[in-house]
């Protein structure tokens, strides 16, 4: 599919490997629109883009519809690209015997998997109702981690929410065959992101160098250019493709 003339929906998309899939994809010359909880920094790179912004919360289904909604009438949307997502670090009993937070598992579940298969649903509704064009209606690319399969101590939530993603590629994938929607979904590794941002240059470069090769953080960028590549390549279906420099992840 070529990205020239579509419209594209990003969440996440104000900043990390969103922004930098907005940026491929516009580049591209698809139209882009963002959906993020920051309004500020969402609205100012779909101006520099030329594109447009909604601020929503992905696990709000009303909110997330409208959006939806209003990508759609800019022209045809066949590509969605789900990037929103939380962290958390909590073990499941902690060191003073207390259980794992229930709202904190709840509501990394609720934005990393319940928003991602909300941005499938309502996207691929939005795609079946498109012409056919080049054997396919579009593509919708959803991100998962590494996590999901070699979950760190700590990481039960989060690496729950992505196994979960990872679960949905291929069943989505077969649902949606019948009207000509693809599904893929890109597990990352570490990667270069304002999240990893914080952390002092020592840890960053500890982790950097725990990559196999090439020994260093991704670049959202690289992410980025993955995304653009399954939208071309009308053949990826149903995977999920690990981005990550032969990581793979030790339990601490």
């Amino acid at each position: 599919m070529d990205p020239k003339g579509i419209v594209a929906i990003v969440t996440g998309g104000a900043s990390g490997l969103g922004a930098a899939t907005a940026r491929r994809l516009a580049g591209a010359g698809a139209r882009v629109f963002l959906v993020d909880r920051d309004e500020e920094r969402g609205g100012r790179l779909a101006g520099e883009l030329g594109g447009e912004f909604a601020q929503a919360d992905v696990s709000d289904g009303a909110a997330l519809a409208a959006a939806v909604d209003r990508a759609a009438a800019l022209g045809p949307l066949r590509v969605a690209v789900a990037c929103a997502g939380v962290g958390s670090i909590a073990r499941t009993v902690d060191k003073t015997g207390a259980p794992h937070d229930l709202a904190v598992f709840q509501k990394v579940i609720a934005v990393n998997l319940v928003g991602t298969f909300n941005l499938l649903r309502l996207a691929a509704s939005a795609m079946a109702k498109l012409p056919v064009e080049g054997g396919e209606r579009g593509v919708v690319v959803q991100t998962a981690s590494v996590a999901a399969f070699e979950g760190q101590v700590g990481q039960l939530a989060y690496a729950a929410s992505k196994g979960g993603v990872v679960g949905m590629t291929v069943p989505a994938a077969r649902d949606l065959a019948a009207i000509g929607v693809r599904v893929m979904t890109i597990a990352p590794g570490l990667f270069d992101t304002p999240l990893l941002g914080t952390l002092p240059d020592e840890a960053r470069a500890a982790l950097a160098a725990s990559v196999v090769f090439p020994r260093r953080l991704g670049d959202p960028a690289e992410y980025a250019a993955l995304v653009e590549h399954i939208v071309r390549n009308s053949y990826l279906n149903g995977e999920t493709v690990r981005l990550d420099g032969a990581l793979r992840m030790q339990p601490k």
